[in-house]
């Protein structure tokens, strides 16, 4: 079923609100203010609450609405729909202001909490990128002829591809080098190619610079490359080195190692307020990315908790600490709730507490933790705008308030933001 809807303002997910009939509808590949025609999807017809759809003709377009530059990624009615980019139809301040616009009326929603618009600051070179190069890792499947290719939305249907626009410069190097675009993989086998983004580069090409720092994994096995890849990361005038795993979690866009860390530093510094020695806690900390900086920076003297669901990445974030000549953080794996159970007695009152949690949040019992311990401060790295806002919700009830936050954006053409919170305890303990 196909319908008429104007759109009305942004929703969440990369989709946008009308419409019809009285009942709402999420429109995908729209803007507000337009006049689109929407194909509804089936079965339209259930008595849910509200529908969604996608848009098929733009009958009045918005002036923020620009021709996708990856058509697959764009409207199924128009040939796309592999998904990966959700805003490829938006213009680059567009996306700033569809996100901006996103967060700040979640936190008004689900955190309680009355904001000026909240700021989106973009990545050094997006633009001039154009919004792409910006993915050091991605993920495919190969499609029945056994080339990469990504699933069409809504279909069992695998698209094969000879590119992928967002990945960096440094990844569609290696990918030409091993010959990814020509296929000849089993069909139906999950493909992950991982390229570390070279901090050094030298007169040579990107290839000479990348030399085997890259994985190229078929399923479990890493067909070229490496097992074990080096990142670099240049935080607060120090050049930080990290080993991670081929299919382990990193920050995908090539700058994001580096803002965030700094950023996550000077909010930590700003919370301690020159105070010589301090206790810190890092939750969900995979690798370590925040744990070396903050113990080698954050004060003179910094003991350090650290927390990790993933048993690989621990062991990684131990190597790392070692490598870094760094003997003060205890990092344990498990679940972070059930951890700060048994967090050891020099450790149980922390003066800061970092977390950045997977997509769902921490949720209220990890809140209620991080209260319980008495921290003075609270710095929140949020993927999901929404989760932060629930998670904002359950730090007021417990005495804390929101104090600043800012947001980047590191994933360009998707809905995706990153954003970092602090929260203040309402009287010191």
């Amino acid at each position: 079923m196909q319908t008429t809807v104007r759109i009305e303002r942004y929703a969440d997910q990369g989709r946008c609100v009308g419409h019809v009939d009285g009942r709402v509808v999420f429109v995908r590949f729209a803007l507000p203010g337009e006049l689109v025609n929407v194909a509804l999807d089936e079965p339209h017809e259930r008595k849910d609450r509200f529908w969604t759809g996608e848009v098929v003709e733009v009958l009045e377009a918005s002036d923020r609405r620009v021709a996708p530059v990856w058509p697959l990624a764009g409207p199924l009615a128009d040939g796309g729909g592999v998904g990966g980019a959700d805003l490829i139809h938006v213009s680059l301040p567009g996306q700033l202001d569809w996100k901006s616009t996103v967060i700040t009326e979640q936190m008004h929603r689900l955190g309680h909490v009355d904001l000026p618009k909240v700021g989106v600051e973009s990545m050094a070179g997006d633009e001039a990128l154009s919004g792409l190069h910006w993915r050091t890792r991605i993920e495919m499947i190969a499609d029945d002829e056994g080339r990469p290719s990504m699933r069409r939305r809504e279909s069992h249907q695998r698209v094969p591809i000879d590119t992928m626009p967002l990945a960096s410069q440094a990844l569609l190097a290696v990918a030409d080098h091993c010959g990814v675009w020509r296929g000849g993989f089993d069909p139906g086998a999950s493909i992950r190619l991982a390229v570390p983004e070279p901090r050094d580069q030298g007169d040579g090409d990107l290839l000479t610079d990348i030399g085997e720092n890259y994985a190229l994994m078929v399923g479990d096995e890493v067909k070229a490359g490496s097992a074990k890849l080096h990142e670099s990361a240049d935080i607060d005038g120090t050049r930080f080195a990290y080993d991670v795993h081929a299919d382990g979690f990193w920050q995908v866009h090539r700058r994001a190692p580096m803002v965030l860390p700094d950023h996550v530093l000077r909010c930590v510094r700003a919370l301690l307020d020159g105070r010589p020695h301090a206790t810190v806690w890092d939750l969900y900390s995979g690798a370590g990315l925040f744990t070396l900086p903050l113990a080698k920076k954050a004060a003179d003297t910094v003991h350090m908790l650290s927390v990790e669901g993933s048993k690989p990445a621990v062991r990684q974030a131990r190597e790392n600490l070692t490598r870094a000549g760094i003997d003060t953080v205890e990092a344990h794996s498990g679940d972070v709730a059930r951890a700060l159970r048994f967090v050891p007695r020099h450790l149980a009152h922390p003066d800061v507490v970092v977390l950045d949690p997977p997509r769902a949040g921490a949720r209220a019992a990890v809140c209620r933790r991080i209260a319980e311990s008495g921290a003075h401060g609270v710095v929140y790295v949020a993927c999901d705008p929404t989760s932060l806002a629930r998670d904002t919700a359950t730090f007021a009830d417990e005495g804390y308030r929101l104090t600043d936050i800012h947001a980047f954006d590191i994933y360009p053409m998707t809905h995706h933001v990153e954003t970092v919170a602090v929260f203040e305890r309402a009287q010191h303990r």
